[in-house]
């Protein structure tokens, strides 16, 4: 089966790959690094590779634990800012440049992470099957998120038919891929269209697409599940109108019944 980060498909750009290891290997939760710069004023540090997602795209960042010299402390903050991916850190005394570090990442807070987002992305792709209409934005918190799109009216009935043909894609059990396409692919593959790839700046060569096999494609640089079984299982939990043609669904993810 293929995993997002520990199979991919198409070539990850070498110094992505090397640096941002949450960008093909969501299932990462401890690496080994060394620190290459310290900003001491704000208390971060960047690393030279880490697999802390920084956040973006609707996903918060990770949190968790960077021990050294036999300290350990906790990463409070994660943002990508000026060609680097800062970690806030909450020490006394930031470890200087060259010191060899562990991060550990807290695993059942990215999970949770990961199965909301993907939660999310098969709320896209039922949307587009029954209405052939593209997201228009987003935002999560672990174990739970929301999407608006285009429709012209909403109702807690169309709400729970959601609801149900989310959960009839868990139980079907598809794949995801993690899949570098370049951009002169990218911009005749017609499935991408709905997530207007053709709005992500130009030098971002190749795009990083999550493929929930059979269901959705869409260029996202977050992290995953590697089955849609592994969700669990999702509830609408609110179905509202933000004026015309702007409606709002929110789901939670919560284990899968027995």
């Amino acid at each position: 089966m293929a995993v997002p980060g520990s199979k991919v498909q198409g070539s990850p750009p070498v110094d992505v790959a090397a640096s941002e290891l949450f960008t093909t290997d969501a299932y990462l939760r401890s690496f080994d690094s060394t620190v290459l710069e310290v900003d001491r004023e704000q208390g971060r540090i960047a690393l030279a590779r880490t697999a802390f997602y920084p956040g973006g795209g609707g996903q918060p960042h990770d949190t968790g634990e960077l021990t050294w010299g036999g300290s350990t402390a906790p990463v409070t903050r994660v943002r990508r800012e000026g060609g680097r991916i800062w970690h806030w850190v909450d020490a006394l005394e930031l470890p200087p440049a060259g010191t060899e570090v562990l991060g550990s990442l807290d695993w059942s807070r990215r999970h949770l992470l990961m199965r909301t987002h993907t939660a999310l992305h098969i709320l896209c792709g039922v949307i587009w099957t029954e209405f052939r209409i593209p997201v228009t934005g987003g935002n999560m918190d672990p174990g739970k998120g929301r999407l608006d799109f285009p429709l012209e009216s909403m109702s807690v009935e169309l709400g729970q038919r959601v609801e149900g043909r989310i959960n009839e894609e868990i139980q079907r059990a598809r794949e995801i891929v993690v899949e570098f396409l370049g951009r002169s692919a990218a911009d005749l593959d017609e499935s991408l269209i709905r997530t207007a790839a053709n709005l992500i700046p130009r030098e971002i060569d190749p795009l990083r697409v999550i493929d929930i096999v059979g269901l959705d494609r869409q260029a996202d640089g977050g992290t995953h599940v590697a089955n849609t079984a592994d969700v669990g299982s999702v509830r609408v939990t609110g179905t509202e109108s933000k004026g015309k043609g702007n409606k709002r669904i929110r789901i939670e993810v919560a284990e899968a019944a027995d």
